[in-house]
């Protein structure tokens, strides 16, 4: 194993541990505020419309949550000079980090174990995003049962 490799394998689990942290902080945020949010939302505003409204917010947080890691991957490059500049370096992370592959850019031949790295790290974290989404889905759905509607005001009687 080189030198270079050790430098790696350093930076790259340093940025997937980072990247973790952030992205499950970022998760849990999303949950705690988003299902409390919708709770308060569809007691007052049709059920359908908030879900839809909801999710669609959820994935939007979850695609600049992605963004942001990817962001601190392409920081990474650019300081280790692994690539030219920053555009290069945030197209090169999202390729990498999503799995898509079109780029055609390359990290400097003794970083591109990084590249690998950060493939893995988005693997992971986006199985994280959708477990996370999915975890989301029964609570909300929950919200539209009977029992978690608006009561009747007091003084108007309920029709039966």
């Amino acid at each position: 194993m080189e030198l270079s490799d050790v430098a790696d394998w350093a930076w790259g689990l340093s940025l997937i541990v980072l990247n973790t942290v952030v992205h499950v902080v970022g998760l849990g945020l999303l949950y705690w505020k988003g299902v409390k949010a919708l709770e308060r939302l569809v007691a007052h505003r049709h059920f359908l419309i908030v879900f839809v409204v909801g999710m669609s917010l959820a994935v939007l947080f979850a695609t600049v949550l992605h963004s942001v890691e990817a962001f601190l991957w392409a920081a990474a490059y650019v300081l280790l000079g692994a690539m030219p500049d920053a555009k290069s370096a945030v197209l090169f992370s999202l390729n990498a980090a999503s799995s898509y592959g079109h780029t055609q850019l390359a990290l400097a031949p003794h970083w591109r174990l990084m590249g690998a790295l950060e493939a893995l790290n988005g693997v992971m974290l986006f199985g994280l995003t959708v477990a996370s989404l999915f975890a989301m889905i029964p609570r909300v759905l929950a919200l539209s049962s009977p029992d978690n509607q608006p009561k009747a005001s007091a003084g108007v009687p309920e029709q039966e």
